[in-house]
């Protein structure tokens, strides 16, 4: 896309024009894909790790700017480019743990369930596994201008859209996970292919459980340790 338009150091490339240029070119090619891509070639989305960025600074393409806007990675005045999870991000989980009262049976942080659940997705379902496309993995996949925790794929291969809660799950994650379904049906499953949702908390509340039961594409699990 760089070769083929007139891009120059400092210019402001705007995500939906970027969308917009492969949809003529390259018709095939889903939406999700593309706003993965940005996400990783761009030095300053925090949302690379989970993408198998090349810490030798190949997939250094882009600075983001906001949600909708990227220009040129400008490698002088530029941040250092995130590769790994920052020490920021590891203080706060250390800060968050040390603040939680103790409690055995819950995760005292979104990371560790997250990371635990992305290699045993089979536990939640059988033949449950991580959506995966060239180097573009489910974790954290783009919707939008929002992330899913997990887009996987079951044995019939369709959509599992999978959202996490650490500790309580209310009736206000049913609009959240309705919402990443939608995306998911308009902007990237094949036709013929469905999309449901999973909840995961430590604990599901009477409220999610009734608003769920009037759905029958939206299935509730509690973990425990």
């Amino acid at each position: 896309m760089l070769k083929n338009i007139t891009i120059k150091k400092g210019d402001i490339l705007e995500k939906e024009k970027m969308i917009s240029w492969f949809k003529t070119k390259y018709l095939l090619i889903k939406q999700a894909t593309i706003s993965a891509h940005l996400h990783k070639l761009s030095i300053s989305s925090s949302s690379r790790i989970h993408l198998n960025v090349d810490p030798n600074g190949k997939d250094d393409l882009f600075f983001q700017i906001d949600n909708k806007k990227f220009r040129l990675y400008e490698q002088a005045s530029d941040p250092t480019p995130i590769y790994f999870r920052q020490k920021e991000d590891e203080k706060l989980a250390a800060k968050h743990q040390d603040s939680e009262e103790e409690n055995g049976n819950e995760f005292a942080y979104e990371k560790d369930l997250q990371n635990f659940l992305a290699k045993n997705l089979s536990l939640i379902e059988p033949g449950l596994s991580l959506y995966l496309e060239e180097e573009i993995s489910g974790i954290e996949f783009p919707v939008g201008n929002r992330f899913i925790d997990f887009l996987a794929i079951d044995n019939n291969k369709n959509y599992v859209v999978i959202e996490l809660k650490v500790s309580r799950g209310y009736d206000r994650v049913v609009g959240q996970i309705l919402r990443y379904m939608a995306w998911i049906r308009k902007h990237h499953a094949e036709e013929g292919r469905k999309v449901r949702g999973i909840i995961i908390a430590r604990e599901i509340s009477d409220d999610l459980l009734l608003a769920c039961s009037e759905m029958n594409n939206v299935e509730l699990y509690e973990y425990n340790l």
